[in-house]
């Protein structure tokens, strides 16, 4: 096996980023990023998945490096795929275009499409992996987490006072965070295969969830509403209005047979507790629609199931430099009745926005098990 050469450390930082491009366009597919490098180690083409169904990343960088990549390496942010879907095998391509070295940084969980490695050493191809893995990782949460744990990832956004409050006492919120935080949380959405209110959020704000990016080629996430009763939406509600779809999520018990026609539905059970929807069944609905990635919207109450669910796998909180003193929280019930049992997070990230402060927090490993 040949030693990382920096070329192909700076190529994989490279796939890196290429790999990002995707995200919000892949799903239920992973977002991957290649870079060939020719014989004496340039670039000789580069590619990312851009949409499920098409081509993968090994195959758009392939041919943009055409004669260039025979004996020469490829860089990837996944193994390479050894199956036939919708697109023939990416180990398969890579042999047949005569690669001689293919790097690859997290190895492929999902058992349907593991293997690749394998079948490039056995057609004697030198083949190394876990080059930047945790970088790779990093940019491919949400699939990786999908895969393991037979669920989407669940990514809970909320925008507060620097005194933890949502809105005032009178029940404003508009606008609590910026104008760059607001655009964030459009990135955010973009990023996403669903956003999810609760019922208090869709009769309080009336919101649409679809994502406005100006000069920006998106594909709008799923939009659902948490509505247990199936009393918060109405004919005419913004949620309706076509721009994005639309499920709303009801008890299997509601009385729901004035929404006939205005939204898909789905029944589900109610939590254990008698009060909402049971959160593990709901991830589970979502799933089997295809979705991989949730950004769990609101509100507090919806907030709480989750976290008591054990259900939100990272969170994004906008603190706007502002007090209130009163009003709602951001956060409600879940089920933590004493410090000993906080759920404790990790800070990832932090980062001014206008005035704001973003901080990125991820459950910690300890508190996972």
């Amino acid at each position: 096996m040949a030693a990382t050469a920096p070329a192909e450390i700076t190529a994989m930082r490279r796939a890196i980023e290429l790999a990002a491009r995707g995200l919000g366009h892949t799903s239920p597919n992973p977002v991957v990023g290649c870079v060939v490098l020719d014989a004496h180690g340039a670039v000789a083409g580069e590619g990312w998945h851009q949409r499920a169904g098409g081509p993968h990343a090994e195959i758009h960088a392939l041919r943009a490096a055409g004669e260039r990549a025979r004996g020469g390496t490829a860089l990837v942010t996944l193994e390479p795929c050894n199956h036939t879907g919708r697109t023939g095998p990416c180990s398969q391509a890579l042999i047949d275009a005569g690669i001689a070295r293919v790097v690859y940084a997290v190895p492929d969980p999902n058992p349907a499409a593991t293997g690749g490695a394998v079948t490039l050493r056995a057609a004697g191809v030198d083949v190394e992996g876990g080059l930047l893995v945790d970088e790779a990782a990093a940019g491919n949460e949400a699939w990786l987490t999908s895969v393991l744990r037979r669920r989407p990832f669940v990514l809970w956004k909320y925008a507060a006072t620097l005194d933890g409050r949502i809105a005032a006492a009178d029940g404003t919120s508009r606008w609590i965070t910026s104008a760059q935080s607001r655009a964030d949380v459009h990135r955010l959405r973009a990023e996403a295969d669903a956003v999810i209110v609760g019922s208090g959020t869709a009769r309080a704000d009336d919101p649409q969830l679809a994502v406005r990016l100006p000069d920006t080629e998106v594909t709008q996430p799923l939009r659902v509403v948490v509505d247990s009763a199936a009393t918060a939406v109405k004919p005419g509600a913004r949620i309706l209005d076509g721009t994005a779809p639309t499920l709303i999520a009801v008890a299997e018990d509601a009385d729901a047979a004035h929404l006939d026609g205005l939204a898909p539905l789905v029944r589900l059970p109610r939590a254990a507790g008698g009060r909402g929807l049971d959160v593990t069944a709901l991830l589970g609905a979502l799933y089997d629609r295809g979705v991989r990635s949730v950004l769990l919207e609101g509100g507090p109450t919806l907030a709480g199931s989750f976290v008591a669910a054990r259900a939100v796998d990272k969170v994004v909180g906008y603190l706007a430099p502002a007090l209130l003193g009163a009003g709602p929280a951001a956060l409600g019930d879940a089920g933590i009745s004493t410090i000993t049992k906080a759920l404790r997070l990790d800070v990832t990230d932090t980062e001014r926005l206008g005035p704001d402060l973003r901080i990125t927090a991820t459950p910690a490993l300890h508190e996972e098990n």
